[in-house]
């Protein structure tokens, strides 16, 4: 069994100082790099769990806490369990923040995140994979478009509005993508419609991005997060196949 060596850092920003977790296999090797965005809930235990899984494939992972800008994680006290009652007053204090996190600043952290992980010796030369979860998947695929020469896969899980109507929605820079990408949706999610997928898949179509988009039926948004309510494990588990294979092909000599 792998054994992962996990560790806080701060990533300088031209804005601040990010707080993030670190984590990557105890071999003294250098792996591929991982960039990790989350949800909404932010940087927390349940996290960097999957981080260390991901680590124990043989990534080196770096999981920022994106709303930085407003303190170190946690940036709200959260309960150990997300429960239905208490997500109404935590969204109201989220998503004044989460709207301060514009796509222009968001960009501009994620040039910092990719520069620092290459400088890292635990990561090897080149491209990186990114993934993300709800608001996260939305970073991911910004990030994708963004700095397309640093990103060689991509998937995101339970993507939120990620082919709206807005001008800058994450869809419009598909031709700007060289990666390959992975999207799994819940089928019960109205942040997603299927008026939204299926408006992404025709971008990515017509940019002739390499991709695959499934719908997991019975899941809700957030079936990742095990300390939610939300939480569907078969669900979770079909995600971590289909991000393990993703990178497994990407990266084959990890």
């Amino acid at each position: 069994m792998t054994v992962v060596h996990g560790t806080n850092v701060d990533i300088p920003t031209e804005d601040g100082v990010a707080d993030a977790y670190l984590a990557y296999p105890d071999d003294q090797a250098a792996h591929p790099a991982v960039l990790f965005y989350m949800d909404a809930w932010g940087l927390r235990p349940r996290l960097r769990e999957m981080a260390d899984r991901l680590a124990e494939a043989g990534y080196t992972v770096l999981v920022p806490n994106v709303l930085y800008r407003q303190g170190r994680a946690p940036v709200l006290d959260l309960p150990e369990h997300i429960g239905a009652e208490d997500r109404p007053a935590l969204f109201e204090k989220l998503i004044p923040i989460m709207r301060r996190l514009t796509p222009e600043l968001a960009m501009r952290d994620a040039g910092a995140y990719l520069a620092w992980l290459a400088a890292q010796p635990q990561v090897i030369d080149g491209p990186v994979g990114v993934t993300g979860y709800c608001m996260g998947a939305g970073l991911a695929l910004r990030t994708t478009g963004t700095y397309p020469d640093r990103v060689a896969a991509m998937a995101g899980f339970h993507g939120a509005n990620l082919a709206g109507d807005a001008a800058d929605s994450p869809h419009m820079l598909a031709d700007r993508i060289t990666a390959e990408l992975y999207f799994g949706f819940a089928d019960q999610d109205p942040s997603m419609p299927a008026e939204q997928i299926e408006r992404l898949g025709k971008a990515l179509d017509s940019a002739g991005v390499r991709y695959r988009s499934e719908v997991y039926a019975g899941a809700r948004h957030g079936y990742t997060m095990a300390d939610t309510a939300v939480y569907d494990a078969d669900a979770t588990e079909r995600h971590w196949t289909a991000l393990l294979d993703l990178l497994g092909r990407t990266f084959p000599s990890r």
